[in-house]
């Protein structure tokens, strides 16, 4: 993986955990996600 897109998941990663993050516990309940959840689901969005 070149040094670009290792920076670009990255952003992509830490975007995710900061909207999850700012989301109220009844946002993320609406959704279907656990607050302890949001990690791995910000890993998994820069698989796709």
């Amino acid at each position: 993986m070149n040094v670009a897109r290792s920076f670009n998941n990255w952003r992509k990663y830490r975007q995710t955990v900061s909207e999850l993050g700012r989301m109220s516990s009844r946002e993320l309940q609406d959704l279907g996600i656990n607050r302890a959840d949001i990690r791995s689901i910000a890993r998994a969005s820069i698989v796709r």
